[in-house]
């Protein structure tokens, strides 16, 4: 077979490999959940709907993911290792070198590929991730999107991360604004529409299977949800996250989802105990994990809207459902004393504890960007070490999955403890479905799928498992498993700062460990010195699977930067027209760290006129030139919770031809301040200084638009805010 086609027409019906109708495929994928978080595998977080699938299927307590975003969805959507793909780190740190571009290859086809030219319709909902940013524009291309990768239907996010209230949108490869409806949130509405695709579906074309991927991108950063769902957990979290861990390893016993020894493993020495925080320090710590609490039980609520979707359509006993819980461990990229507005935290601007505590009541709706503290991340990993990018140990890879097939798995409520891997999703789906993976896709010859299916699993819960070798890497952490043994190598730095210290210590000078996971689930117990032979086979075992995948010698992409192609490199004088919208902040003209001007023509119709000009960044931290209600020139600029500078005209502007010019002088140094002045038809309007600016961005989600706001809005104004009552002839911005 070379097309990766099957016989068959539009209704898909063929018999899979297990002797029933070929099935329907859902695939959930929460972000940033470590494994001790949902109540389902012992957590402190109510999440019944992943209690009750878990009930009706299989839960899988060994299945890991790569320890961060991108490189997980590759190897997910993919069947192969993350850096066999392209993507063996995330989007945001892709460099040129081999395994590491950000640049899925055509040679790993998805499975959504592969699914279409099999008879299913597809789609996807929520985040991507896997579109590299110079291709994110609307001049594309778009083969990288998810519409060239195999699925009819995309309404979702391209970035890592977006705000919940006022989303970066794309419907296929188009923009769009957000639904103007009370109440919004993302996760809500990604849930809607996947419900609205699932019933059109059953309705004009009820025999032919389908598959849905939805990825929401809760609970990513920013913790934003509905007051309601925090409220519940209010004063849950008191005696903090050391507490926390050591109850939730007595959950998971009971439930079974960890063996019975099972050790906890110590705090890490850069998290401080919760007894040494300051009564300030602990009231927000509490609140920004009240509402990340909110945040996870409300993503499950809305998983449940999909569920009930399917089974009152009929068509959930028929249907594979993958809920995995989490592309990575949970982030502790919040830092030791987490944010109202973390971008900012992120960057070394951190946040007085004061200020936080102004903002308490606050945290968790449109007026912040929060993120929890690191410890509460450790603790949600429980009983594991490490947290997310930590791809050396399991707090970094552990994930919980539940998997469900009412007419494919006979067994109900049953625990899976074979080692798994998120690269074992692809080869389950093509083998549940009777498909055997294509040698070829549109000419180009595919490399073999790494992954194991999981099939064998469903009927024996004490099948010898199969998927018996698997390396990780993220950041130069760095481990491999081999028949219940794990060897694991940190590479230093934190997994919360930009800076990281020590990050680029030479990867000789990192300290191997050896884990026997079938004695030792946790990873508690070091036996290096007391193994050093296994160490040695171990290691060896590591470098022949790093290069088989291409990646030798290994860089860590924190450091190893290279320049990657950009839409704005080289150039100091661009000229935009309405249209250029959706533009990633990293591929517009670069405006941090330096002095820049802006000069907007537009003619004004009537008395009135109103909108966005040009704006950068979003609520959190941006600028933005607009016409206000009143038809007058108004420019903001924000810095996250530190700064934020407004310069408004006198008077609205006649009908007309106009010319509006915003001149940033920067005082020099990072992160420095700057003076800015408001010119209206050559006149000086207005002038002030704000005192400090983003060291190196405003967001890595929010875009630059001429025209109107996509995401959330800089200024005071209701996104999208399109310039309305006349035209934008140009805007043009000199770079200094």
């Amino acid at each position: 077979m070379t097309s990766g086609r099957t016989p068959g027409g539009i209704d898909g019906t063929a018999t899979s490999a297990t002797g029933t109708t070929r099935p329907n495929v859902v695939v959930v994928l929460l972000d940033d959940v470590g494994f001790g978080a949902a109540r389902t595998f012992g957590g402190p977080i109510d999440t019944p709907v992943l209690d009750a699938l878990s009930v009706e299927g299989l839960r899988y307590n060994r299945f890991h993911t790569t320890a961060i975003c991108s490189p997980t969805r590759a190897s997910l959507l993919t069947g192969r290792d993350p850096h066999v793909t392209g993507v063996g780190t995330v989007l945001n740190s892709a460099n040129g070198h081999p395994g590491y571009e950000g640049v899925l290859r055509p040679e790993a086809a998805s499975v959504a590929t592969v699914l279409r030219r099999n008879g299913y319709g597809t789609a996807a909902f929520g985040k991507w991730h896997l579109t590299p940013p110079w291709e994110s524009t609307q001049v594309g291309p778009f083969d990288r999107w998810p519409t060239g990768q195999g699925f009819d239907t995309f309404y979702g996010f391209l970035g890592g991360e977006t705000d919940q209230y006022d989303p970066t949108l794309y419907e296929g490869t188009t923009p769009v604004a957000r639904p103007d409806v009370p109440g919004y949130h993302l996760t809500e509405d990604l849930v809607g529409r996947a419900v609205d695709w699932l019933r059109l579906r059953t309705s004009l074309t009820p025999g032919r299977p389908f598959f849905l991927y939805l990825a929401p991108g809760a609970t990513h950063a920013p913790l934003q949800v509905p007051g309601a769902w925090s409220e519940k957990y209010r004063g849950r979290f008191g005696r903090g996250w050391d507490v926390l861990r050591e109850e939730t390893l007595e959950r998971q016993k009971r439930l079974g989802v960890v063996p019975a020894n099972t050790k906890l493993t110590p705090r890490p020495g850069e998290i401080p105990a919760w007894d040494g925080l300051g009564d300030g320090e602990k009231a927000v710590a509490e609140r920004l994990m009240e509402v990340y609490a909110g945040f996870l039980e409300h993503t499950d609520a809305q998983i449940g809207r999909l569920v009930h979707a399917l089974k009152e359509s009929g068509r959930f006993d028929d249907t594979m459902f993958f809920y995995v819980v989490g592309d990575n461990g949970s982030s502790a990229e919040g830092g030791v004393p987490g944010s109202v507005n973390y971008m900012g935290a992120l960057q070394g601007l951190p946040e007085s504890v004061a200020s936080q505590l102004d903002l308490l009541d606050e945290i968790g709706g449109p007026n912040t960007y929060p993120q929890y503290p690191a410890g509460w991340a450790w603790a949600l990993t429980a009983p594991f070490q490490w947290v997310k990018q930590v791809a050396s140990h399991l707090g970094g890879t552990r994930n919980p999955l539940v998997l469900t097939w009412p007419a494919g798995i006979a067994g109900r409520g049953g625990l899976r403890t074979q080692f798994s891997h998120v690269n074992d999703v692809a080869p389950t789906i093509l083998e549940a479905a009777g498909i055997e993976p294509p040698t070829e896709v549109d000419g180009v010859v595919q490399v073999p799928m790494d992954g194991t299916s999981l099939v064998y699993t469903f009927a024996d819960a004490d099948a010898p498992e199969r998927h018996t070798t698997q390396y990780f890497e993220v950041y130069g952490h760095r481990s491999i498993y081999r028949d219940g043994w794990m060897a694991s190598a940190h590479h230093g730095g934190l997994p919360w700062s930009i800076g990281r210290p020590g990050a680029d210590r030479p990867f000789e000078d990192d300290v191997w460990e050896l884990y026997d996971l079938e004695r030792d689930f946790s990873q508690a117990d070091d036996l290096a010195a007391a193994e050093p032979g296994k160490l040695r086979r171990m290691r060896a075992l590591f470098d022949r699977e790093a290069a088989r995948a291409g990646i030798l010698p290994l860089r860590d992409a924190r450091v190893a930067r290279t320049r990657m192609p950009n839409l704005a490199r080289g150039r100091r004088r661009f000229t935009y027209h309405p249209g250029a919208v959706g533009i990633p902040e990293s591929n517009a003209p670069r405006v941090v760290g330096r002095s820049w001007s802006l000069r907007a023509v537009i003619r004004v119709d009537a008395p009135g006129a109103y909108g966005v000009i040009a704006t950068m960044g979003g609520r959190a931290a941006g600028w933005a030139l607009h016409l206000d209600d009143a038809g007058r020139p108004v420019f903001v600029y924000r810095t996250f919770a530190m700064a934020y500078l407004r310069l408004t005209g006198d008077d609205g502007l006649g009908a007309g031809r106009h010319t509006i010019d915003v001149v940033f002088s920067y005082d020099g140094g990072i992160a420095a301040g700057g003076t800015v002045t408001l010119v209206v038809d050559g006149v000086a309007v207005g002038e002030d200084r704000i005192a400090v600016t983003p060291p190196a961005v405003f967001s890595i989600d929010e875009t630059f638009d001429i025209g109107l706001s996509t995401g959330s809005p800089v200024g005071e104004y209701p996104a999208p805010y399109p310039f309305t009552r006349g035209t934008l002839e140009r805007v043009d911005i000199t770079l200094e």
